[in-house]
């Protein structure tokens, strides 16, 4: 299975760690929107999209990249995200990608989100909120997710 890793990690790292994780054992490169060859993700069996989330939703290069993405049918894909706070019932921050996802002719397969260090304005005065997160149980969380998706041998 050919697989590929799409991160935008650009407060803390604290996604990059997931996306690493997830990438070692998918056998995937980890790359950014910019460092990514169309041709070559058009090859992949799996793609993976992910961010930290701001203002309740993915980094806007993140959603940049797969709106400019052309339509054609593709394989599957899952989106990933590090947060603050749990993704909220009443505005699920995963959907809009997901859909845009399905637009451009992925099967979305599933997500992951696990905590992270916030340090957005409120909370910045104290330091931030969620420190030390993701933590060594939210990898191991991450590593069981990505081994979910992996083919059958």
């Amino acid at each position: 299975m050919k697989a590929m890793i799409v991160c935008v990690s650009v407060s803390h790292g604290n996604t990059q760690k997931v996306a690493d994780v997830m990438g070692h054992v998918l056998e995937a490169p980890v790359v950014t929107p910019e460092q990514v060859d169309t041709a070559e993700l058009s090859a992949c069996d799996l793609v993976g999209f992910g961010s930290g989330i701001f203002s309740m939703s993915f980094h806007p290069g993140l959603r940049r990249f797969v709106r400019a993405l052309p339509r054609e049918q593709r394989r599957k894909a899952f989106v990933f995200a590090t947060s603050g706070f749990p993704e909220p019932p009443f505005r699920p921050y995963t959907r809009p990608l997901t859909g845009l996802l399905e637009q451009k002719g992925f099967e979305v397969v599933g997500s992951f989100s696990c905590r992270a260090l916030d340090t957005w304005f409120p909370f910045k005065p104290v330091g931030g909120v969620r420190k030390g997160r993701p933590d060594a149980a939210d990898l191991v969380a991450a590593r069981t997710f990505a081994e979910g998706l992996r083919a059958p041998e």
